[in-house]
């Protein structure tokens, strides 16, 4: 036995990257090649692992490393700073599309009772971590607003699937009394991790750091102990891992641990994923139609949800869509919760296939869409207006900009514009009443209104947009967010759109690379500023300080400079 556990180790693994090669190629996301080599090699495909036992023991392994590395990449600090915006729309997307999933599944008659529709809406209702941060890390937008709500939505998701893993063991009995015991037995396990990993655990791994196998053995030990100890407590083994994760996360002497442990998670959740594709029953008519209206309901929760909810707080077009279209997809979690019903026969197999092949259908669509949000964006908005619903932010709506021309305009307010911004207001305190700023941030917005500041909501890469706010009478203007978190749009075309509104105005842009600074000025650019350059020749001022010793002086130099300074993003 042990034997062929090993070899059909090793064909998963094969299968799996020979099948994820393909899938990089074609740049789809690599969970998709898992499952497919999953199916590919199981008893519905070539059967080359059919052994049931190996793949139980397989997904279970995998499933425990999973929890405890998505543990490990929690941040407490996020959950607990989550600002008014981020809070009522995690909620009301979390709840929202619980009690929708759970009316859905149980009317439509795909839930077999209650206990089933409860897992499957608490599946519908998590999104997807690792395809969302990868694709807005590559999009450059994880510090936009739209960015950082998306994530902040995705954190209290995880909080939520913890909950859900607490009372998960008592749902085929949820009486009161079973319930407060299981929140006890919680707070058991919650509490002897976190003595252990706050007295215990760092002076070891302090006197085996000099070993790294020691401590790479160490931190497994610490996943599987938990595992064990919340096993024998009554409640999921996953649980213990996830706890044991969270625990070790919050420390910063574990940077080291979570190195050393992460490098071996990819195996662990390609074995897992590989497991649930075995699982994966050949697809027939009946198997698509329910996935196809399992991604329906999925994509039509998050947008009845987020959008109105973010909308309703005053955030604007951008900000109330682009956080919807981020979230319209399944979580791995989701996937993980169902097998965990599945195991104890709360969830169908044929449930479990449906979210498998659900989850595969909106991975793939729901990278395009996220991709694609500034188009969509750019599409959706005049039929929201139509619709009565303006684009509005802050206090009010988009505001008109007065009949009043200005002479200074800055397009997009980066955080370049926000120090210059502050050293027009010390400095050149007379040319603020002549400036005009125009952006989409609603947060940014709202400050800036309220220090007195002419600010219009809108895209800078709208050519309407750019006529409404007046650019056309400006006399200088300046951009200076580099292409890379610009939407829509680039410096180059901008500068085109500027010099057909404007022909005489002096215009300023910037380049994040060289070779894009002689089609700027062959554009109408009258300068172009290149911030690595200007970065450059700090730099080399400051080795000659440390050089010459006077790095404190310089230091003190910038402590006066930064002092009592109060930009607007900080």
């Amino acid at each position: 036995m042990e034997h062929g556990l090993v070899i059909d180790i090793a064909v998963c693994i094969i299968a799996a990257w020979v099948v994820a090669v393909s899938c990089h190629v074609a740049r789809q996301p690599l969970l998709l090649a898992y499952l497919a080599a999953g199916y590919a090699i199981g008893p519905r495909g070539f059967k080359w692992v059919t052994d049931a036992e190996s793949i139980q023991t397989i997904s279970g392994i995998g499933l425990i490393l999973l929890l405890f590395m998505i543990g490990l990449e929690m941040d407490l600090k996020k959950m607990s700073s989550a600002g008014k915006a981020l809070t009522v729309t995690a909620l009301a997307q979390i709840v929202g599309c619980f009690l929708l999933g759970f009316a859905f599944f149980r009317w439509t008659g795909f839930a077999g009772n209650g206990l089933e529709a409860i897992y499957l809406a608490v599946a519908a209702a998590m999104s997807s971590t690792v395809i969302i941060i990868k694709i807005l890390h590559d999009k450059h937008e994880l510090e936009t607003v739209s960015g950082r709500i998306t994530l902040g939505v995705l954190v209290l998701q995880d909080l939520a699937v913890i909950l859900f893993l607490a009372i998960q063991p008592n749902l085929k009995d949820p009486s009161l009394v079973a319930l407060l015991l299981a929140f006890g037995k919680v707070l058991l396990l919650v509490g002897v991790a976190y003595v252990a990993s706050r007295f215990l655990l760092p002076p070891v791994f302090k006197a085996v750091a000099r070993q790294p196998e020691l401590v790479l053995v160490g931190a497994l030990a610490w996943c599987f102990a938990m595992a064990g100890f919340a096993g024998e407590l009554g409640l999921s083994r996953e649980m213990g891992a996830l706890v044991a994760g969270v625990m070790v996360s919050t420390f910063p002497y574990t940077l080291d641990v979570v190195a050393k442990v992460t490098s071996i998670r990819d195996f662990f959740v390609t074995l897992f994923f590989v497991g649930l594709g075995m699982s994966i029953p050949s697809p027939t008519l009946s198997l698509l139609a329910w996935t196809l209206a399992f991604s329906v309901f999925i994509l039509v929760s998050r947008l009845v949800t987020v959008f109105p909810t973010l909308y309703g707080l005053r955030m604007g077009h951008r900000v109330s869509l682009v956080p919807s279209i981020n979230l319209c997809q399944m979580s791995e979690l989701s996937l993980v919760l169902l097998t965990m019903g599945a195991a104890v026969g709360d969830v169908s197999k044929r449930s479990l296939s449906v979210a498998a092949f659900a989850f595969a259908w909106m991975a793939v669509n729901s990278t395009y869409a996220i991709v694609k949000s500034d188009q969509i964006l750019r599409n959706a908005s005049p039929w929201l207006k139509r619709l009565g619903l303006p684009d509005v932010v802050g206090s009010g709506p988009v505001a008109a900009p007065s009949d009043a021309p200005k002479r200074l305009f800055i397009l997009g307010f980066s955080p370049a514009a926000s120090s210059l911004l502050e050293e027009l207001t010390r400095n050149r305190p007379g040319l603020i009443g002549e400036l005009r700023i125009l952006d989409f941030n609603p947060q940014a917005i709202q400050r800036l209104r309220g220090l007195g500041v002419d600010v219009i909501y809108g895209d800078i890469g709208q050519p309407e947009i750019l006529l409404h706010a007046g650019v056309a009478g400006a006399g200088i203007i300046v951009c200076t967010v580099p292409d890379l978190l610009l939407k829509g749009t680039t410096n180059l075309k901008l500068l085109r759109q500027l010099r057909n509104l404007n022909p005489t105005a002096r215009i300023i842009t910037n380049a994040g690379r060289l070779d894009e600074v002689p089609s700027l000025y062959a554009a109408g650019a009258d300068y172009v500023t290149i911030p690595r350059m200007l970065e450059a020749v700090d730099l080399v001022q400051l080795l000659d300080a440390a050089e010459k010793n006077l790095l404190l002086e310089k230091r003190n130099r910038q402590a006066g400079m930064l002092e009592n300074r109060n930009e607007v993003l900080a």
